[in-house]
């Protein structure tokens, strides 16, 4: 009898540490956050573009925001001082012909957004990491630019911040 209910002390201390063990690190977005990061810092996205679009600096810098707060246990936090850090400037943002018809003449366009990214572990530093990242999307030439700019630019920020994201705290 006695041997019955110490075994299953034992086992169910077991089971506890293992699950405190899994607290911390695990999210159900595939993250992985390092043990004892609580907050993160993400600078706002200066744009050196040569092309310059007035909304993508601070799109691109919501969004990462906003995915990292609903995507993981981390809290936002102004400045530099997250136990993780963000920080980057958009590089290249730019529209080009991307396919010509069979009579030589331009049937779609491409809009190209690049983008520099330096990450901080404060808690890790093998996980640093300093990159470039770039997306696009096409759309035909017959539309007008402007009239499509906004939902392209839409598209390829959150791919770019998935892109990021994926890259500082998704480990697969």
């Amino acid at each position: 009898m006695k041997i019955r209910a110490i075994t299953r002390l034992c086992l169910f201390g077991v089971l506890a540490v293992g699950l405190w063990a899994c607290t911390g690190g695990y999210s159900f977005t595939g993250a992985s956050i390092p043990p004892g990061a609580k907050t993160i810092a993400v600078e706002t996205f200066p744009n050196f573009a040569p092309t310059v679009n007035p909304q993508l600096s601070q799109k691109m810098t919501d969004e990462l925001m906003q995915m990292f707060s609903t995507q993981t246990s981390l809290s936002v936090v102004n400045g530099t001082e997250g136990d993780l850090q963000i920080s980057g400037q958009i590089t290249g943002y730019e529209t080009r012909a991307s396919a010509l018809s069979s009579d030589d003449n331009v049937s779609m366009n491409r809009l190209t957004i690049t983008i520099k990214v330096k990450f901080v572990n404060t808690l890790d530093p093998d996980a640093d990491f300093e990159q470039q990242f770039s997306r696009f999307r096409d759309y035909a030439a017959s539309q007008d630019f402007s009239s499509v700019e906004s939902g392209l630019m839409s598209e390829i920020v959150t791919e770019l911040c998935e892109d990021v994201f994926n890259k500082a705290v998704v480990n697969w």
